[in-house]
């Protein structure tokens, strides 16, 4: 059984906790996944990974409570990801990451 890694993004500046969360993503293989736990809803950093990682990831939203967001995020084969939730043309989350932090 393969354990999942579980990164709590809470106590990170905004821009730290994007750059963990690629950083973590680039070293997964194919079929792996990693949770992130955050304090809001990650919009932003799904707005960038469906900029900059399209069609290798799955987001799956696994629980949605204040002040406890948690996301599990899988790398897929080139093409293979699921549809992305509607909705991403509806601007950034409520963080100070300016979209892009």
């Amino acid at each position: 059984m393969q354990t999942t890694t579980t990164y709590d993004l809470r106590s990170l500046m905004p821009a730290q906790r994007h750059q963990l969360a690629f950083q973590a993503f680039d070293a997964l293989a194919d079929g792996e996944a990693f949770e992130l736990i955050n304090d809001h809803e990650p919009r932003g950093l799904l707005m960038q990974f469906a900029e900059q990682r399209a069609d290798r990831f799955d987001w799956q939203v696994m629980q949605a409570a204040p002040g406890a967001w948690r996301i599990r995020i899988q790398r897929v084969a080139d093409g293979f990801a699921k549809a992305v939730e509607a909705g991403l043309d509806e601007g950034c989350c409520s963080c100070s990451c300016s979209g892009r932090g």
